[in-house]
Protein backbone atom coordinates (compact mmCIF):
# COMPACT_ATOMS: atom_id res chain seq x y z
CA UNK A 1 0.00 0.00 0.00
CA UNK A 2 1.44 3.42 -1.03
CA UNK A 3 1.67 5.76 2.25
CA UNK A 4 1.30 9.15 0.50
CA UNK A 5 1.70 12.35 3.11
CA UNK A 6 0.41 15.90 3.18
CA UNK A 7 1.40 18.76 4.71
CA UNK A 8 -0.64 21.57 5.88
CA UNK A 9 -3.72 19.10 5.87
CA UNK A 10 -6.07 20.88 7.94
CA UNK A 11 -7.06 23.42 5.06
CA UNK A 12 -10.74 22.25 3.34
CA UNK A 13 -9.16 21.44 -0.18
CA UNK A 14 -5.72 19.26 1.83
CA UNK A 15 -8.30 17.63 3.80
CA UNK A 16 -10.50 16.70 1.19
CA UNK A 17 -7.79 15.22 -0.88
CA UNK A 18 -6.77 13.19 1.95
CA UNK A 19 -9.73 11.86 2.40
CA UNK A 20 -10.13 10.64 -1.03
CA UNK A 21 -7.14 8.89 -1.58
CA UNK A 22 -7.87 7.16 1.70
CA UNK A 23 -11.03 5.85 0.16
CA UNK A 24 -9.10 5.19 -2.97
CA UNK A 25 -6.77 2.38 -0.51
CA UNK A 26 -3.51 4.92 0.41
CA UNK A 27 -2.02 5.21 3.49
CA UNK A 28 -2.73 9.06 3.93
CA UNK A 29 -1.23 10.81 6.83
CA UNK A 30 -0.55 14.64 7.60
CA UNK A 31 0.29 17.33 9.55
CA UNK A 32 -0.39 21.08 10.24
CA UNK A 33 0.53 23.64 12.75
CA UNK A 34 -2.88 24.06 14.02
CA UNK A 35 -5.29 20.95 14.35
CA UNK A 36 -8.90 21.89 16.19
CA UNK A 37 -12.65 20.91 14.55
CA UNK A 38 -14.10 20.95 12.36
CA UNK A 39 -11.21 19.65 10.13
CA UNK A 40 -9.33 17.54 12.82
CA UNK A 41 -12.80 15.58 13.53
CA UNK A 42 -13.30 15.43 9.90
CA UNK A 43 -9.80 13.48 9.54
CA UNK A 44 -10.75 11.84 12.53
CA UNK A 45 -13.50 10.54 11.28
CA UNK A 46 -11.87 8.96 8.18
CA UNK A 47 -9.50 7.66 9.84
CA UNK A 48 -6.53 9.73 8.70
CA UNK A 49 -3.53 10.23 11.20
CA UNK A 50 -2.83 14.03 11.68
CA UNK A 51 0.61 15.05 13.59
CA UNK A 52 0.42 18.53 15.49
CA UNK A 53 3.31 21.14 14.49
CA UNK A 54 5.60 20.68 11.81
CA UNK A 55 8.65 18.52 12.18
CA UNK A 56 11.47 16.53 10.61
CA UNK A 57 10.88 13.26 12.18
CA UNK A 58 6.89 13.07 10.74
CA UNK A 59 8.34 12.64 7.03
CA UNK A 60 9.30 9.02 7.63
CA UNK A 61 11.47 6.83 4.83
CA UNK A 62 8.16 4.69 4.33
CA UNK A 63 6.60 7.93 2.40
CA UNK A 64 6.35 7.10 -1.25
CA UNK A 65 4.56 10.72 -1.91
CA UNK A 66 4.59 14.53 -0.62
CA UNK A 67 1.63 16.29 -1.02
CA UNK A 68 2.72 20.20 -0.74
CA UNK A 69 -0.58 22.48 0.46
CA UNK A 70 -0.06 26.22 -1.28
CA UNK A 71 0.21 27.51 1.65
CA UNK A 72 3.58 25.92 2.42
CA UNK A 73 6.61 27.73 1.51
CA UNK A 74 10.70 26.99 2.30
CA UNK A 75 11.46 26.95 5.75
CA UNK A 76 8.48 24.48 6.96
CA UNK A 77 10.67 22.08 8.53
CA UNK A 78 8.74 19.06 7.06
CA UNK A 79 9.47 20.94 3.08
CA UNK A 80 13.12 21.16 3.99
CA UNK A 81 12.92 17.15 5.00
CA UNK A 82 11.49 16.26 1.66
CA UNK A 83 13.96 18.59 -0.57
CA UNK A 84 16.62 17.48 1.73
CA UNK A 85 16.14 13.65 0.69
CA UNK A 86 14.20 14.47 -2.50
CA UNK A 87 11.42 12.66 -1.59
CA UNK A 88 8.88 12.19 -4.74
CA UNK A 89 6.34 15.47 -4.34
CA UNK A 90 3.75 17.53 -5.64
CA UNK A 91 1.14 20.07 -5.69
CA UNK A 92 -3.00 19.35 -4.86
CA UNK A 93 -3.78 19.45 -8.29
CA UNK A 94 -1.47 17.19 -9.40
CA UNK A 95 -2.28 15.01 -6.96
CA UNK A 96 -6.13 15.39 -8.01
CA UNK A 97 -5.11 14.51 -11.45
CA UNK A 98 -2.48 11.85 -11.48
CA UNK A 99 -4.70 10.53 -8.90
CA UNK A 100 -8.32 11.00 -10.24
CA UNK A 101 -8.59 12.63 -13.63
CA UNK A 102 -6.19 10.84 -16.27
CA UNK A 103 -8.89 8.22 -15.95
CA UNK A 104 -11.70 10.53 -16.54
CA UNK A 105 -14.07 12.85 -18.13
CA UNK A 106 -13.23 16.11 -16.45
CA UNK A 107 -15.80 18.54 -15.98
CA UNK A 108 -14.17 21.53 -14.84
CA UNK A 109 -16.00 24.39 -13.52
CA UNK A 110 -14.21 28.19 -13.85
CA UNK A 111 -15.02 31.31 -13.61
CA UNK A 112 -14.47 34.47 -11.20
CA UNK A 113 -17.57 33.35 -8.79
CA UNK A 114 -20.29 31.19 -8.95
CA UNK A 115 -17.36 27.78 -9.25
CA UNK A 116 -18.91 26.65 -5.74
CA UNK A 117 -22.50 27.12 -6.43
CA UNK A 118 -22.54 25.58 -10.21
CA UNK A 119 -19.77 22.79 -9.49
CA UNK A 120 -22.56 21.38 -6.44
CA UNK A 121 -25.30 21.98 -8.38
CA UNK A 122 -23.82 20.06 -11.73
CA UNK A 123 -22.40 17.29 -9.49
CA UNK A 124 -26.02 17.04 -8.02
CA UNK A 125 -28.00 17.22 -11.69
CA UNK A 126 -25.56 14.36 -12.67
CA UNK A 127 -25.62 12.01 -9.70
CA UNK A 128 -29.47 12.34 -9.71
CA UNK A 129 -29.33 11.74 -13.45
CA UNK A 130 -27.84 8.34 -12.65
CA UNK A 131 -24.33 8.61 -13.98
CA UNK A 132 -23.00 8.18 -10.86
CA UNK A 133 -19.75 11.08 -11.10
CA UNK A 134 -16.89 12.03 -8.54
CA UNK A 135 -17.67 15.50 -7.19
CA UNK A 136 -14.92 17.75 -5.19
CA UNK A 137 -16.07 20.90 -4.86
CA UNK A 138 -14.60 24.30 -2.82
CA UNK A 139 -17.28 23.97 -0.27
CA UNK A 140 -19.84 21.70 1.82
CA UNK A 141 -22.44 20.66 -0.66
CA UNK A 142 -25.46 20.21 1.46
CA UNK A 143 -26.61 17.31 -1.14
CA UNK A 144 -23.63 14.91 -0.42
CA UNK A 145 -22.93 13.04 2.97
CA UNK A 146 -24.75 13.01 6.22
CA UNK A 147 -25.17 16.82 6.54
CA UNK A 148 -22.88 17.46 3.90
CA UNK A 149 -19.37 17.50 2.15
CA UNK A 150 -17.00 18.56 -0.04
CA UNK A 151 -16.76 15.26 -2.12
CA UNK A 152 -18.27 12.12 -3.23
CA UNK A 153 -16.32 8.98 -5.03
CA UNK A 154 -18.20 7.79 -7.79
CA UNK A 155 -18.22 4.92 -9.96
CA UNK A 156 -18.85 6.58 -13.55
CA UNK A 157 -16.25 8.41 -16.11
CA UNK A 158 -17.42 11.71 -14.81
CA UNK A 159 -15.41 14.11 -12.71
CA UNK A 160 -16.93 17.15 -11.55
CA UNK A 161 -14.17 19.53 -9.88
CA UNK A 162 -14.17 23.26 -9.00
CA UNK A 163 -11.91 25.06 -11.18
CA UNK A 164 -9.49 27.14 -9.15
CA UNK A 165 -7.34 29.68 -10.20
CA UNK A 166 -5.09 30.64 -7.57
CA UNK A 167 -1.95 29.51 -7.20
CA UNK A 168 -0.51 26.03 -7.15
CA UNK A 169 2.06 25.62 -4.62
CA UNK A 170 5.00 27.14 -3.54
CA UNK A 171 7.25 25.72 -6.21
CA UNK A 172 4.20 26.46 -9.05
CA UNK A 173 2.55 29.41 -9.35
CA UNK A 174 0.15 28.40 -12.09
CA UNK A 175 -3.89 28.41 -11.54
CA UNK A 176 -4.72 25.00 -10.22
CA UNK A 177 -7.03 24.60 -12.74
CA UNK A 178 -4.56 24.30 -15.39
CA UNK A 179 -3.98 20.52 -13.96
CA UNK A 180 -7.25 19.21 -14.04
CA UNK A 181 -7.04 18.25 -17.66
CA UNK A 182 -10.78 19.69 -19.12
CA UNK A 183 -12.60 17.03 -21.57
CA UNK A 184 -15.85 20.57 -20.82
CA UNK A 185 -15.13 23.11 -19.32
CA UNK A 186 -17.14 25.92 -17.81
CA UNK A 187 -15.83 29.31 -17.90
CA UNK A 188 -18.99 31.65 -15.85
CA UNK A 189 -17.67 34.74 -15.69
CA UNK A 190 -14.35 36.46 -15.26
CA UNK A 191 -13.20 39.37 -13.27
CA UNK A 192 -10.56 40.84 -12.01
CA UNK A 193 -9.55 38.94 -8.37
CA UNK A 194 -6.75 37.60 -6.11
CA UNK A 195 -5.29 40.85 -6.21
CA UNK A 196 -2.07 39.30 -4.56
CA UNK A 197 -1.00 36.88 -6.68
CA UNK A 198 -2.67 38.72 -10.19
CA UNK A 199 -0.84 41.86 -11.18
CA UNK A 200 -4.29 43.08 -13.28
CA UNK A 201 -7.19 41.51 -15.10
CA UNK A 202 -4.83 40.58 -18.29
CA UNK A 203 -3.02 38.43 -15.83
CA UNK A 204 -6.20 36.56 -14.55
CA UNK A 205 -7.52 36.78 -18.67
CA UNK A 206 -4.64 35.11 -19.40
CA UNK A 207 -4.80 32.50 -16.87
CA UNK A 208 -8.08 31.54 -18.24
CA UNK A 209 -6.72 31.64 -22.11
CA UNK A 210 -4.46 29.19 -20.50
CA UNK A 211 -7.07 26.75 -19.52
CA UNK A 212 -9.48 26.95 -22.71
CA UNK A 213 -6.73 26.37 -24.75
CA UNK A 214 -6.78 23.32 -22.47
CA UNK A 215 -9.90 21.68 -23.71
CA UNK A 216 -9.60 18.97 -26.80
CA UNK A 217 -11.35 19.51 -30.38
CA UNK A 218 -13.69 16.56 -29.65
CA UNK A 219 -14.27 18.30 -25.86
CA UNK A 220 -16.90 20.93 -24.82
CA UNK A 221 -16.25 24.57 -23.84
CA UNK A 222 -18.95 26.34 -22.35
CA UNK A 223 -18.74 29.83 -21.55
CA UNK A 224 -20.90 32.66 -20.08
CA UNK A 225 -21.89 35.13 -22.23
CA UNK A 226 -23.46 37.64 -19.73
CA UNK A 227 -19.49 38.68 -18.94
CA UNK A 228 -17.55 40.55 -20.71
CA UNK A 229 -14.58 38.99 -19.58
CA UNK A 230 -15.45 35.12 -20.67
CA UNK A 231 -16.52 36.50 -23.42
CA UNK A 232 -13.16 37.79 -24.10
CA UNK A 233 -11.97 33.87 -24.19
CA UNK A 234 -13.99 33.13 -27.44
CA UNK A 235 -11.50 34.30 -30.13
CA UNK A 236 -8.94 31.68 -29.63
CA UNK A 237 -10.51 28.18 -29.07
CA UNK A 238 -9.80 24.72 -30.58
CA UNK A 239 -12.73 22.84 -29.05
CA UNK A 240 -16.74 22.93 -29.25
CA UNK A 241 -18.22 26.23 -28.04
CA UNK A 242 -21.59 26.86 -26.47
CA UNK A 243 -22.54 29.94 -24.63
CA UNK A 244 -25.31 30.62 -22.34
CA UNK A 245 -26.61 33.73 -19.95
CA UNK A 246 -29.76 35.62 -19.62
CA UNK A 247 -28.82 38.50 -22.22
CA UNK A 248 -29.65 38.54 -25.75
CA UNK A 249 -26.59 37.07 -27.89
CA UNK A 250 -22.59 36.89 -27.68
CA UNK A 251 -19.72 38.04 -30.07
CA UNK A 252 -19.84 35.84 -33.07
CA UNK A 253 -23.49 34.83 -33.28
CA UNK A 254 -26.74 36.02 -33.62
CA UNK A 255 -27.79 33.92 -30.51
CA UNK A 256 -26.91 32.42 -27.39
CA UNK A 257 -26.80 28.87 -27.34
CA UNK A 258 -28.38 28.45 -23.93
CA UNK A 259 -30.57 31.30 -22.34
CA UNK A 260 -32.88 31.70 -19.37
CA UNK A 261 -35.93 33.89 -19.82
CA UNK A 262 -39.36 34.63 -18.25
CA UNK A 263 -37.19 34.38 -15.04
CA UNK A 264 -39.57 34.65 -11.44
CA UNK A 265 -38.78 34.74 -8.00
CA UNK A 266 -40.35 32.92 -5.72
CA UNK A 267 -39.18 33.50 -2.37
CA UNK A 268 -36.95 30.99 -1.66
CA UNK A 269 -36.74 29.51 -5.22
CA UNK A 270 -36.31 30.91 -8.99
CA UNK A 271 -38.50 29.38 -11.83
CA UNK A 272 -37.28 30.04 -15.37
CA UNK A 273 -37.45 28.45 -18.71
CA UNK A 274 -34.62 27.62 -21.04
CA UNK A 275 -34.50 27.87 -25.10
CA UNK A 276 -31.58 26.32 -26.89
CA UNK A 277 -30.39 27.59 -29.59
CA UNK A 278 -33.47 30.00 -29.90
CA UNK A 279 -35.58 26.45 -29.24
CA UNK A 280 -37.86 25.79 -26.49
CA UNK A 281 -35.83 23.42 -23.85
CA UNK A 282 -37.44 23.66 -20.60
CA UNK A 283 -39.00 24.88 -17.79
CA UNK A 284 -36.56 24.72 -14.61
CA UNK A 285 -37.00 25.74 -10.86
CA UNK A 286 -34.17 25.94 -8.63
CA UNK A 287 -34.07 26.49 -4.66
CA UNK A 288 -31.99 29.05 -5.23
CA UNK A 289 -32.60 33.05 -5.29
CA UNK A 290 -30.63 35.52 -7.88
CA UNK A 291 -30.03 35.85 -11.72
CA UNK A 292 -26.42 35.15 -11.03
CA UNK A 293 -27.97 31.45 -9.89
CA UNK A 294 -30.43 31.36 -12.39
CA UNK A 295 -26.66 31.17 -14.89
CA UNK A 296 -25.01 28.27 -12.80
CA UNK A 297 -27.84 26.61 -13.12
CA UNK A 298 -27.77 26.96 -16.99
CA UNK A 299 -24.47 25.76 -16.96
CA UNK A 300 -25.40 22.93 -15.04
CA UNK A 301 -28.05 22.26 -17.42
CA UNK A 302 -25.99 22.65 -20.49
CA UNK A 303 -23.52 19.98 -18.94
CA UNK A 304 -25.68 17.68 -18.08
CA UNK A 305 -27.34 17.73 -21.18
CA UNK A 306 -23.98 16.79 -22.87
CA UNK A 307 -23.40 13.90 -20.79
CA UNK A 308 -27.03 12.53 -22.18
CA UNK A 309 -29.44 13.66 -19.00
CA UNK A 310 -32.81 14.56 -20.45
CA UNK A 311 -34.24 18.18 -19.33
CA UNK A 312 -36.97 16.20 -16.81
CA UNK A 313 -34.71 14.51 -14.72
CA UNK A 314 -32.38 17.79 -14.88
CA UNK A 315 -35.29 19.50 -13.60
CA UNK A 316 -35.86 17.01 -11.10
CA UNK A 317 -32.20 17.66 -10.17
CA UNK A 318 -32.37 21.15 -9.85
CA UNK A 319 -35.62 21.60 -7.66
CA UNK A 320 -34.13 19.05 -5.52
CA UNK A 321 -30.90 20.75 -4.92
CA UNK A 322 -30.30 21.22 -0.86
CA UNK A 323 -27.60 24.02 -1.56
CA UNK A 324 -24.35 24.89 0.15
CA UNK A 325 -23.30 26.04 3.29
CA UNK A 326 -22.14 29.75 3.38
CA UNK A 327 -23.84 30.72 0.08
CA UNK A 328 -26.80 32.66 1.56
CA UNK A 329 -27.39 29.58 4.15
CA UNK A 330 -30.06 30.79 6.86
CA UNK A 331 -27.98 30.45 10.31
CA UNK A 332 -31.80 31.31 12.18
CA UNK A 333 -34.71 33.30 12.78
CA UNK A 334 -35.36 35.04 15.95
CA UNK A 335 -38.63 37.39 16.61
CA UNK A 336 -38.95 37.72 12.67
CA UNK A 337 -35.30 38.82 11.99
CA UNK A 338 -33.45 35.96 9.80
CA UNK A 339 -29.92 36.12 9.62
CA UNK A 340 -27.74 34.51 6.69
CA UNK A 341 -23.97 33.50 6.49
CA UNK A 342 -22.68 34.45 3.01
CA UNK A 343 -19.35 33.50 1.65
CA UNK A 344 -19.43 37.26 -0.65
CA UNK A 345 -16.15 38.95 -0.69
CA UNK A 346 -15.80 40.00 -4.24
CA UNK A 347 -17.65 43.35 -5.18
CA UNK A 348 -19.71 41.71 -7.52
CA UNK A 349 -20.76 38.44 -5.72
CA UNK A 350 -21.78 41.03 -3.09
CA UNK A 351 -23.63 42.59 -5.56
CA UNK A 352 -25.22 40.27 -7.29
CA UNK A 353 -26.34 38.20 -3.66
CA UNK A 354 -27.87 41.17 -2.41
CA UNK A 355 -29.70 41.79 -5.66
CA UNK A 356 -30.95 38.20 -5.52
CA UNK A 357 -32.36 38.38 -2.01
CA UNK A 358 -33.88 41.89 -2.91
CA UNK A 359 -35.82 40.50 -5.92
CA UNK A 360 -37.15 37.42 -3.98
CA UNK A 361 -38.23 39.76 -0.87
CA UNK A 362 -39.19 42.80 -3.06
CA UNK A 363 -40.24 44.89 0.38
CA UNK A 364 -37.97 43.23 3.18
CA UNK A 365 -35.36 45.50 5.24
CA UNK A 366 -31.75 44.38 4.10
CA UNK A 367 -29.12 44.70 6.45
CA UNK A 368 -25.55 44.11 4.48
CA UNK A 369 -22.75 43.52 7.17
CA UNK A 370 -19.42 43.13 5.70
CA UNK A 371 -16.00 42.13 6.79
CA UNK A 372 -13.14 42.95 4.36
CA UNK A 373 -11.51 39.74 4.91
CA UNK A 374 -10.06 38.44 1.85
CA UNK A 375 -6.82 39.00 -0.01
CA UNK A 376 -8.32 40.97 -2.56
CA UNK A 377 -11.33 42.63 -0.72
CA UNK A 378 -8.95 44.65 1.84
CA UNK A 379 -7.47 46.23 -1.27
CA UNK A 380 -7.84 49.84 -2.19
CA UNK A 381 -8.30 48.72 -5.96
CA UNK A 382 -11.87 47.72 -5.52
CA UNK A 383 -12.72 50.83 -3.13
CA UNK A 384 -15.16 52.38 -5.94
CA UNK A 385 -16.52 48.66 -6.89
CA UNK A 386 -17.64 48.31 -3.20
CA UNK A 387 -19.16 51.55 -3.36
CA UNK A 388 -21.31 50.24 -5.96
CA UNK A 389 -22.04 47.13 -4.76
CA UNK A 390 -23.95 47.46 -1.64
CA UNK A 391 -26.70 49.42 -3.90
CA UNK A 392 -29.48 46.87 -3.07
CA UNK A 393 -29.11 46.70 0.85
CA UNK A 394 -31.03 49.72 3.14
CA UNK A 395 -28.50 49.11 5.83
CA UNK A 396 -24.65 49.10 5.60
CA UNK A 397 -22.48 47.89 8.22
CA UNK A 398 -18.71 47.64 7.58
CA UNK A 399 -16.32 45.71 10.07
CA UNK A 400 -12.77 46.96 9.69
CA UNK A 401 -10.32 45.64 7.38
CA UNK A 402 -8.85 42.00 8.97
CA UNK A 403 -5.81 42.12 10.19
CA UNK A 404 -4.32 43.23 6.92
CA UNK A 405 -0.39 43.84 6.96
CA UNK A 406 -1.56 46.14 3.58
CA UNK A 407 0.33 50.08 3.29
CA UNK A 408 -2.44 52.66 4.04
CA UNK A 409 -2.22 53.84 0.19
CA UNK A 410 -2.84 50.27 -0.27
CA UNK A 411 -5.45 49.29 2.18
CA UNK A 412 -8.98 49.65 1.79
CA UNK A 413 -10.41 52.94 3.25
CA UNK A 414 -13.70 52.12 5.21
CA UNK A 415 -14.13 55.79 5.81
CA UNK A 416 -14.35 56.97 2.58
CA UNK A 417 -16.51 53.62 1.62
CA UNK A 418 -19.09 54.78 4.09
CA UNK A 419 -19.08 58.68 2.53
CA UNK A 420 -19.27 56.89 -0.66
CA UNK A 421 -22.15 54.59 -0.03
CA UNK A 422 -23.91 57.79 1.53
CA UNK A 423 -23.10 59.94 -1.44
CA UNK A 424 -24.89 57.24 -3.79
CA UNK A 425 -27.97 57.15 -1.16
CA UNK A 426 -27.24 54.34 0.92
CA UNK A 427 -27.41 54.02 4.55
CA UNK A 428 -24.07 53.07 5.88
CA UNK A 429 -21.83 52.93 9.04
CA UNK A 430 -18.48 51.72 10.18
CA UNK A 431 -18.35 49.65 13.08
CA UNK A 432 -15.13 49.10 15.58
CA UNK A 433 -15.95 46.11 16.97
CA UNK A 434 -18.47 43.16 16.23
CA UNK A 435 -19.64 43.41 19.56
CA UNK A 436 -20.55 47.19 17.87
CA UNK A 437 -21.93 45.57 15.14
CA UNK A 438 -24.08 43.09 16.97
CA UNK A 439 -25.69 45.63 19.55
CA UNK A 440 -26.59 48.04 16.78
CA UNK A 441 -28.69 45.60 14.98
CA UNK A 442 -30.27 44.42 18.07
CA UNK A 443 -31.12 47.68 19.12
CA UNK A 444 -32.67 48.92 15.12
CA UNK A 445 -33.72 45.43 14.09
CA UNK A 446 -37.15 45.44 12.90
CA UNK A 447 -39.42 42.56 12.13
CA UNK A 448 -39.14 41.38 8.83
CA UNK A 449 -35.50 42.38 8.44
CA UNK A 450 -32.93 39.99 6.47
CA UNK A 451 -29.23 40.48 7.89
CA UNK A 452 -26.57 39.05 5.36
CA UNK A 453 -22.84 38.65 7.19
CA UNK A 454 -20.75 38.67 4.42
CA UNK A 455 -17.33 37.47 4.65
CA UNK A 456 -14.78 35.11 3.73
CA UNK A 457 -13.64 33.89 7.50
CA UNK A 458 -15.47 32.89 10.61
CA UNK A 459 -16.35 36.32 11.10
CA UNK A 460 -15.92 35.71 15.00
CA UNK A 461 -18.82 33.88 15.05
CA UNK A 462 -20.99 37.12 14.70
CA UNK A 463 -23.78 35.03 13.62
CA UNK A 464 -24.44 33.50 16.36
CA UNK A 465 -23.38 36.38 18.64
CA UNK A 466 -26.69 38.43 16.81
CA UNK A 467 -29.18 35.26 16.89
CA UNK A 468 -28.45 34.89 21.25
CA UNK A 469 -28.85 39.04 21.31
CA UNK A 470 -32.10 38.81 19.45
CA UNK A 471 -33.24 36.27 21.72
CA UNK A 472 -32.14 38.07 25.05
CA UNK A 473 -33.56 41.05 23.81
CA UNK A 474 -36.86 39.26 23.30
CA UNK A 475 -37.07 36.66 26.09
CA UNK A 476 -37.07 34.51 22.65
CA UNK A 477 -35.29 31.14 21.27
CA UNK A 478 -32.09 31.42 19.69
CA UNK A 479 -33.82 29.67 16.51
CA UNK A 480 -29.90 28.89 15.74
CA UNK A 481 -30.20 26.28 12.67
CA UNK A 482 -27.64 23.43 12.68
Amino acid sequence: MRRIYLIGVCGTAMATLAAMLKRRGFDVRGSDQDVYPPMSDFLASEGIRVESGYKPEHITSDIDFVVVGNAISRGNLELEEVLDRKIHYGSLPEAIRDHFLWGARSIVIAGTHGKTTTTSLTGWVLTHGGVDPSVLVGGVALNFGDGGSSYRIGSGRDFVIEGDEYDSAFFDKTAKFLKYLPDIAVVNNVEFDHADIYADFDAVLLAFRRLVNLVPRKGLLLVGADSPGAKALLDKVHSRVETFGTGPGSPGSDDMSWQAYDVVPLGTSTRFKVRRNQTAFAEFEVALVGLHNVRNALAAIAVATEVGIGPERIGEGLRTFAGIKRRLEVVGTVSGVTVYDDFAHHPTAVAETLAGLRASHPSARIWAVFEPRSASSCRRVFQDDFARAFVAADEVVLAPVFRSTLPEAERLSIPDLVHDLECHGTSARAAASIDDIVSTIARERHEGDLVVMMSNGGFGGIHRKLLLALSEAEGAPSGVEG
